[in-house]
């Protein structure tokens, strides 16, 4: 797992050294020392690189009372430690004259304590780790982020407009953003990503690149990095990436299916039981009913906006209804094949893209974990197709559904001990507080829809 604790001996540690010596290499004149907020967006401190040396030694301090769920005013002096192991350089600001900038990626600290800050959605995600290595774990994880890829208009702002109307793994011409997506993976795999795939998704202007798996910590670094990587790449091919979960109503909507898997010290999958019917151990069941139990709390994590769920309503491939299976993605959960033991893992597919993913991560990890900890017996796998399901067989099966709306899902994750404990007081406290707001917000808008269907008609 990476620390991201430098050295305090008096100089740089080794990491830090080789930082320093890659800074040179790459002729880097700036560094962004980057963060999140509560709300998984990305922040980010610039500093000249002839500062690098004291960002590993003493820390960058910052204003922490403008963030989003951080602090308030009279308690706003807060410090970012970089994490040398996340040094990378964009390859998108290369300079004409040969300058570059680079990315560190930061631990937040409490200034008048000295100690990690609660509210550091990354070291939510810690602790999570942490739990599961005082258990004997080491957590994987590998996500399939979707996006979309539209037009913008004359003023450089965001249309709906997708460039091209390719489908499931169309090739050009119809896929007409297949050399947008090419050079995506060549910034991702400058910046250290292995890129294992990508294709055009289902909707018209929809695209999937998966990278290869990580522990769960480098996977949500991996996730932030992606998102800035994909748009910035996108603009400037003259097109706004976007990983909203449904921007167009009547079409697919974009998920982050996220595979995860449970490892030993020594490198053994727990999830893998090669004399089980689905190559899956008792702990993977366990963790499994961990996650089935606590999924309407978690779905205001893994799905933390009121765009989210009309993402989430059957008939459009997005899983709603509480189960797993084996076999079909109708559940909330899949056991994908896995052709070596050490593949076996466990997909939860509800998640999407505008999530923190180090807090998403965080949740399901505790999730997971209070399954095995309970001892919670899993459910038989769902081998038929739930959507085609009546709610008389639902129920006969015991088949519970996910919230509909944001508000129905913090209203679960308020009621949720173990969820809101993997966040902790201080980040649960200010998530429901903002994610309350918004769903609220919400409530009192009039949308075109009713604009169009009454404002003529009564």
């Amino acid at each position: 797992m990476k620390n991201g604790n430098p050295s305090t001996d008096g100089g740089l540690g080794p990491a830090a050294r080789r930082v320093i010596e890659r800074i040179e290499e790459e002729n880097v004149d700036f560094l962004r020392l980057q963060f999140t907020d509560i709300l998984g967006t990305v922040k980010n401190v610039s500093i000249p690189s002839s500062q690098a040396k004291k960002a590993f030694t003493e820390g960058i301090y910052f204003d922490g009372s403008s963030i989003e769920g951080f602090v308030r005013i009279q308690e706003s002096d807060m410090r970012l430690d970089p994490d040398p192991e996340t040094f990378a350089v964009l390859p998108w600001r290369r300079q004409d004259d040969g300058t570059a900038s680079a990315r560190l990626i930061c631990d937040v600290h409490d200034t008048a304590s000295g100690k990690p800050f609660v509210g550091d959605p990354r070291g939510v995600l810690r602790r999570a780790i942490d739990r599961a290595a005082e258990m004997g774990y080491t957590v994987n994880a590998a996500p399939e982020p979707e996006f979309f890829l539209f037009e913008e208009d004359e003023d450089g702002r965001a249309t709906t407009r997708t460039n091209d109307a390719g489908g499931y793994f169309d090739l050009a011409p119809k896929d007409l953003a297949s050399d947008v997506r090419r050079d995506i993976i060549y910034g991702l795999e400058e910046m250290g990503f292995d890129i294992e795939a990508s294709h055009h998704e289902v909707a018209e202007g929809q695209h999937e690149i998966n990278f290869e798996y990580d522990d769960a910590l480098s996977t949500a670094d991996n996730v932030a990095t992606f998102r800035a990587v994909v748009r910035a790449i996108a603009a400037e091919h003259g097109l706004h990436a976007t990983f909203m979960p449904k921007p167009i109503a009547r079409i697919n909507g974009s998920g982050m299916h996220t595979h995860l898997s449970l490892f030993t010290e020594g490198g053994g999958n727990v999830f893998h039981d090669g004399d089980d019917e689905f190559n899956l151990s008792e702990t993977a069941k366990q963790f499994t009913a961990g996650i089935l139990e606590h999924a309407p709390a978690l779905a205001a994590v893994t799905n933390p906006t009121v765009n989210s769920y009309k993402r989430l309503v059957p008939g459009y491939e997005a899983p709603v209804y509480v189960a797993w299976s084996d076999r079909n993605r109708s559940a909330l959960i899949r056991k994908p094949a896995a052709r070596v033991p050490a593949a076996s893992r466990i997909e939860a597919r509800f998640p999407d893209p505008s999530c923190n993913p180090y807090l998403a991560f965080a949740a399901l990890i505790h999730a997971g974990l209070d399954g095995i900890e309970r001892g919670l017996e899993c459910p038989g796998p769902i081998r038929e197709n739930i959507y085609e399901f009546d709610e008389q067989k639902r129920e006969e099966y015991g088949i519970t559904t996910l919230p509909e709306n944001l508000g129905e899902a913090i209203d679960a994750l308020e009621d949720d001990e173990v969820v809101r404990q993997a966040l902790g007081p201080h980040v649960s406290e200010k998530f429901v507080e903002a994610k309350r707001a918004e769903y609220e917000e919400y409530l009192v808008e009039v949308s075109e829809w009713e604009l169009d269907r009454y404002l003529e008609t009564f």
